[in-house]
């Protein structure tokens, strides 16, 4: 099943999972991903008897699922090139961030950055949400 990662609690080491409308606990030791669950990671998980066996992240597969479309994005950096709205419906909150920075400073000339970006995307240089996973 897919979910995503509700919260997690390192000094317990447990967390919970939220899928549709339910919600699973965990435990580290059903973790099976490289570092430590963090709140807000989709997550691949196997139920037994309504009982979580194995948790881990979906983009630590080799062939990551898509979630993200390359068009939204690109249809958000082309209408708000200077506000970074496609860098943060790709997770990159940081370098969005920048662009807003970027634009305010240089008033307004930050929007080239985004009309640059649309070029990227468009050619499939920039095919990866912040997550590692591919654009669809």
């Amino acid at each position: 099943m897919i979910g995503h990662i509700e919260s997690f609690d390192l000094g317990r080491q447990t967390g919970v999972i939220k899928s549709d409308d339910a919600f699973y606990e965990f435990h580290l030791d059903q973790w099976h991903s490289p570092g430590e669950p963090e709140a807000g990671d989709d997550v691949n998980f196997d139920l037994a008897d309504d009982t979580v066996t194995t948790v881990s992240l979906v983009g630590a597969y080799p062939q990551p699922e898509a979630i993200k479309s390359r068009w939204i994005a690109v249809m958000l950096a082309f209408f708000l090139p200077g506000m970074g709205a496609h860098r943060i419906y790709l997770g990159y909150y940081g370098i969005a961030l920048a662009q807003i920075a970027l634009t305010i400073l240089t008033v307004g000339y930050g929007v080239v950055w985004g009309f640059i970006e649309v070029a990227l995307l468009l050619s499939k240089n920039f095919n990866k949400d912040a997550k590692g996973r591919p654009l669809r």
